[in-house]
């Protein structure tokens, strides 16, 4: 299937590892050009620009989207995926934990969507927010995790709304429990302790991402692609 994405500019934020790079290496296979942001280093891929960047900070996600214009000309996709909180229990979690979950993943996801909006409103391009499920089902653990998911989410059907009269496609997708680094580094790796039958694999969010960048109708989609954890409605 010709996904109509080759010769097109992507941005992907943490791009570095998981999630991330497997979404960066399935755009490269069809043929897109590149920028891949992150704090440590990115995979070289063909037609691609690796930039370091922390976007926590207020000014890094325009200095990241000037770059990109600077190197490319144009912005065909955006794919906020950079972003890691911290799991625990809510009682011990500090400001500067909750600060730190928002900079990133909300914050910097905002950032680099208002960077980039006349440059996908010039393409026709397109937005996808990497969120999860814990911003659909909260869980007591997972409190910083859970609200700022919530909070792309609704960012998500924001900027869909927006994109209908300006002609910018934004959609979300919920990974579940992912075969990443990260997951390992949590000890549990039984699928059954998450109500799974089996954990997803980097690459088929990466295939989703694919998906809902290539010319479509779906518009303030959110995907869950979670093995079916997601139970309600």
């Amino acid at each position: 299937m010709d996904l109509q994405l080759n010769g097109k500019v992507a941005i992907i934020t943490g791009a570095s590892r998981g999630i991330g790079k497997a979404i960066a290496e399935t755009l490269s296979a069809e043929g897109m050009k590149l920028v891949l942001a992150a704090r440590s280093e990115c995979p070289q891929l063909p037609s691609s620009l690796s930039i370091t960047a922390d976007l926590r900070e207020p000014e890094a996600p325009d200095a990241l989207i000037a770059k990109t214009i600077e190197h490319f000309g144009r912005i065909d996709l955006l794919v906020n995926n950079a972003g890691a909180t911290q799991r625990g229990d809510f009682l011990t979690l500090t400001d500067e934990t909750w600060h730190d979950g928002f900079a990133l993943k909300f914050f910097g996801a905002m950032r680099c969507s208002r960077a980039a909006w006349p440059h996908l409103v010039e393409s026709g391009g397109a937005i996808v927010n990497i969120a999860g499920v814990g911003g659909r089902t909260g869980s007591a653990e997972f409190a910083i995790g859970g609200t700022v998911n919530a909070a792309l989410l609704n960012l998500t059907k924001v900027l869909s709304d927006r994109g209908i009269k300006d002609g910018v496609r934004v959609n979300a997708i919920n990974p579940g429990t992912i075969a990443t680094e990260r997951l390992k580094k949590r000890g549990n790796l039984d699928p059954t302790a998450y109500r799974v039958a089996r954990f997803g694999e980097p690459e088929e969010i990466a295939r989703a991402v694919a998906f809902l960048a290539s010319p479509g109708y779906a518009q303030g989609a959110i995907l869950d692609v979670d093995g079916g954890a997601t139970r309600t409605l």
